[in-house]
């Protein structure tokens, strides 16, 4: 197993924000393309022991996505909309767990190079601080970790 970064999640109390960070051995463009890639997608993001399949994968500025994680006794659904698509740089989408509807999510995601590294910062505004809450609550810090230890043992 590679020796993973440290991933970096900040969740204020009071504030309906998380912001995460975390370095990789890669270049922006090559973790920008396992954000987009609808073959590479699957094999990273969430939970280890859940299995995702991408329903409708569209990452261009207007387009929009749908998948489900499926595991034993699991299965959750997700769907949003891509608003900027910048190459290499920048992703701003929608993002709703479709078990709690109508808590859309905001989220920006930056690709910079960092010390001969890419430096991914994410920010998430939820609709209020009870939601942000309550997606901290349900395990998504273990998701967030495993996406992105997984994203580091992707061969770009």
């Amino acid at each position: 197993m590679t020796d993973h970064r440290p991933t970096t999640i900040t969740a204020q109390p009071g504030e309906p924000f998380v912001d995460i960070e975390r370095d990789f051995d890669a270049t922006p463009a090559q973790v920008f393309r396992a954000y987009t890639d609808p073959e590479l997608l699957p094999q990273w993001l969430g939970p280890r022991d859940l299995k995702m399949e991408l329903l409708e994968f569209d990452p261009r500025s207007g387009g929009g996505y749908r998948y489900v994680h499926r595991g034993r006794d699991v299965e959750a659904y997700f769907h949003g909309v891509f608003h900027t698509v910048s190459q290499g740089t920048l992703i701003i989408q929608t993002f709703e767990f479709e078990g709690a509807p109508d808590q859309v999510c905001l989220e920006s995601v930056h690709f910079t190079e960092h010390d001969g590294l890419t430096r991914m910062h994410s920010h998430s505004v939820f609709p209020s601080v009870e939601a942000r809450d309550m997606a901290m609550a349900s395990g998504m810090s273990r998701g967030i970790i495993d996406s992105y230890e997984r994203l580091d043992e992707l061969t770009f």
